[in-house]
């Protein structure tokens, strides 16, 4: 077997590419020189033959595109994966952006907000709309999505005996009326205290404290509780939307179910009734898991180097029919793509921890960064994610951290709307 690397490192001008590729391979005086020509005579070889290994593609130039997306599909090629320092640092994600270009409302409809499609290998970029989502899959791919619906998990009440207003926001369900709270001022919810909310409708005592300061606390009403939530709580906005969301739908998915979430697994806001309908009706498929969101997964990265991180974990539920579909879409030669961050890590979890795609549920603190080998996806539909934060490590794991903050820094110079409420991304 022949092996040869080209490394972009090395090969920086499209002249020293040509000139290089037509030596090792003895190509014919009429080579066309282009990316055409230069796949239709790899083609002839098959990967017993020959092995070719492509280094540094992420950091090619313009003139190198469409050479590597032409060897993209070939069986002799592979491309070498990216090297991660082991000090990798949380400021190695950061990136500058303007205040007025952080969503404070969504766009309407739904499927209006603009996209942008990013070549996971080569890092070259579309500007798009997410309507024209379906122009950029084809027959047999598979969608994944979370159906995990959004708790209104802010409750507003006052403390008995002294009318002080307290804030608590739900965390994660501990048992029947008991979940785990985080509540301002803590200084106000001592072990023992109780509170009332909306008029008394719902009651709260406070059994103890645990780890970070949150609280176990014991909520009491007549009636069903979540109904009781549904209609005083308030949707648990992240902090930089400082504008008040008339309508709390628009914080859920048009296809939420499974209640349980304290933050929305917004990449998947985008979708309407009617393009999921389209959708299937050409021959894409769609697939639902469901990962409870907790706010740990927005915790900020406090530690400077990447691997001290410590990720909170998250309930998730893996159907049988979704297990099947993936089992058969990768059987087909069809592609995964997960809708959002949520849904991918609830992907790899599972493919981690039993070397296979199966029906299950459980716990996952899985923390993707840049060195992650992913055994499910092919694709990924996401928002933007703020810098220095889990979310933009975890893309940066799947489309190279180059190729990563070079799409952010175009997609803030196009003036793209970022994070929960903002524009898309698709990365294929």
């Amino acid at each position: 077997m022949k092996n040869i690397d080209i490394d972009f490192t090395i090969l920086d001008t499209k002249e020293k590419f040509y000139d290089y590729v037509s030596e090792q391979f003895g190509f014919p005086q009429w080579f066309g020189r282009n990316a055409d020509a230069l796949h239709d005579l790899l083609s002839e070889y098959n990967k017993n033959a020959l092995q070719i290994t492509v280094k540094n593609s992420a950091k090619a130039g313009n003139w190198a595109v469409p050479v590597i997306s032409a060897m993209f599909d070939l069986d002799c090629v592979c491309f070498e994966k990216e090297k991660v320092p082991s000090d990798m640092k949380r400021s190695d994600f950061f990136y500058e952006l303007p205040e007025e270009l952080i969503a404070q409302t969504p766009i309407e409809p739904r499927n209006h907000s603009r996209m942008l499609k990013v070549d996971r290998k080569t890092g070259e970029t579309e500007d798009s709309h997410f309507y024209d989502l379906c122009n950029y899959l084809k027959k047999g791919d598979l969608l994944v999505m979370n159906d995990s619906r959004v708790l209104p998990a802010r409750l507003f009440g006052v403390k008995d005996g002294t009318g002080a207003v307290v804030e608590f926001l739900l965390l994660e369900q501990k048992g029947d009326k008991l979940w785990e709270t985080l509540v301002r001022p803590g200084k106000k919810a001592k072990p023992g205290a109780k509170f009332s909310f909306g008029d008394g409708r719902l009651r709260a005592e406070v059994l103890e404290t645990v780890e970070e300061g949150n609280r176990i606390v014991k909520f009491q009403c007549e009636g069903n509780f979540f109904t009781a939530l549904e209609d005083i709580g308030q949707m648990p906005l992240p902090p930089y939307i400082t504008k008040k969301l008339e309508d709390k739908e628009r914080y859920q998915t048009v296809y939420s179910r499974e209640l349980g979430s304290s933050a929305a697994p917004t990449a998947g806001l985008h979708f309407t009734e009617e393009m999921l309908a389209d959708l299937k009706n050409r021959g894409i498929n769609l697939a639902y898991v469901t990962l409870h969101v907790g706010l740990g997964t927005f915790r900020p990265v406090k530690e400077e180097r990447v691997t001290d991180h410590k990720m909170h974990s998250e309930h998730y539920f893996m159907p049988e029919e979704t297990a099947e579909l993936i089992r058969q879409t990768k059987a087909e030669g069809g592609r995964v793509i997960a809708v959002g961050t949520t849904s991918c890590r609830t992907l790899e979890s599972i493919a981690e921890k039993y070397g296979e795609i199966k029906a299950c549920s459980g716990y996952t603190d899985i923390f993707i960064y840049p060195g992650f080998e992913f055994k499910v996806l092919d694709g990924l539909i996401t928002n933007f994610h703020l810098p220095e934060s889990t979310l933009i490590m975890l893309v940066s794991a799947f489309m190279g951290h180059e190729n990563t903050m070079n799409a952010y820094k175009k997609a803030v110079d196009r003036r793209y709307r970022f994070f929960s409420l903002g524009d898309s991304m698709l990365i294929l």
